[in-house]
Order: C-alpha cells, then structure tokens, then sequence
C-alpha cells in the first residue's frame, strides 16, 4: 500500500484524511477514471477496511462532466440529500467544507460555489492568460443568466437534492464548469457563491496547455 500511495504523491490519501478530520461522519466516493498512478488499486484497499469510503471505476478517461454526472447519479440512487464535490489535487481545502454546506443548509440555496474572486482580491493569483479567460466568462455568464457571477471555474460546491438531480441528468461533457453554471441558473435553481481560497496545486500539472486553453476560450464562449 506504500507503494500505492507514493505513486499517488500522496495527494489523494491526504485529502481523504483531511475531508475526514472536519467532518468524520461523512461518505467520500472516489471517481477514478482508469487512472494509470494507482488511484483505483489504492482506493480498493482503503474501502475494503472503511466503510465510509465508495470508488467508482470507469473503463478510460472519460472526462469531467461525465464523471459528474457519474458521481451526482451516485449520490441520488444512494438517497443522499446533500453533496459536495471537490478535486482531488489538493487546490480546494476541505476546512472550507462549512462555508460551502451553510447556505444550502439555511435553505438559502441549491447549489453554492466556492469563488476565489467574491468579496474582493483573495491570495489567488493565477497566470494573466488565466485570469483574462476567468474574468471573461465570468462577465459572460452574468450578462447571460442576470445574475452576478465572478468564478465559473472552480469545481468546489456544494449541492442540496435539486442539484443532485439536475446533474445526475444533464451535464456539459467538454470543459462543462462554465456551462454548469449557465445549466443551474438557466433551471432557476438558487446559486450562491462564498468566498474560498484556492491552494497552489500541490501534485501534478494541469492538462489544459496553451493551444488547449485557446481551444476552450472559444469553444465556450460559443
């Protein structure tokens, strides 16, 4: 299992212990897609002792909007009324979990998403080609759904049952954040965005490189 967890770099395993430090009694399911580093061995063996713990498999890298609405299918056939989704490289902070879970459970709101950018400059800083396309589809989606929006592409949130099921259903399957948005607010479903700080990644690089990123500027805003 240490062999496991080195070629994971610990990210995974780390972030699993920290969900369960601040909030124990919750279930984590673990979406791996046919991950070459060991994702799915590793999270065989830690579910086979711990029982709050579920992994999905999928036959190859299918993408993260199809693993949405693999996760958010899950999550409403196994009854669950709240969920929360957050990437596994370590960016999003699980002390963070309370900010997100609070308005959904005032019934203040169906889905909530943690901004890097409401209430003003966080410590987030990230690259000027980033945050040109960041503040951009920002304004874009604002103009379009009416509502003021400043981070579409964080992928930490928290969703009540409404939002299960919207994404359990439909979701956008091709660099889906920025249309989610427009999806939740297009079914008049009550978003709210908290401010959250976002960590540098700590494991691993992105895979959206230069041509990739010039590829989804246009591709979305179409």
């Amino acid at each position: 299992e240490q062999a496991i967890v080195d070629r994971l770099d610990d990210a995974l395993p780390l972030l699993v212990d920290a969900i369960w430090d601040v909030a124990p009694q919750v279930d984590i399911l673990i979406i791996d897609d046919n991950s070459p580093d060991g994702t799915g061995d590793w999270c065989d063996r830690k579910a086979a002792s711990e029982p709050r713990l579920k992994c999905l498999h999928r036959a190859g890298k299918l993408g993260l909007g199809t693993a949405t609405i693999a996760g958010m299918k899950w999550a409403l056939e196994h009854g669950y009324d709240l969920a929360v989704r957050l990437d596994g490289d370590g960016q999003h902070d699980p002390s963070e979990l309370g900010k997100l879970l609070a308005p959904v459970r005032r019934d203040e709101a169906d889905v909530v998403t943690g901004s890097r950018f409401v209430g003003g400059e966080g410590a987030y800083r990230p690259p000027f080609s980033r945050r040109v396309g960041i503040t951009w589809f920002a304004r874009l989606v604002s103009l379009l759904t009416r509502q003021r929006v400043t981070d579409t592409t964080p992928g930490f949130q928290a969703l009540d049952r409404k939002g299960i099921a919207l994404f359990a259903n439909d979701s956008p399957s091709d660099y889906p954040e920025v249309e989610a948005t427009v999806l939740v607010l297009k079914h008049r479903l009550r978003l709210v965005e908290v401010p959250v700080t976002m960590r540098e990644r700590e494991h691993g690089s992105s895979s959206i490189t230069f041509l990739r990123s010039v590829y989804y500027a246009f591709k979305v805003t179409l």
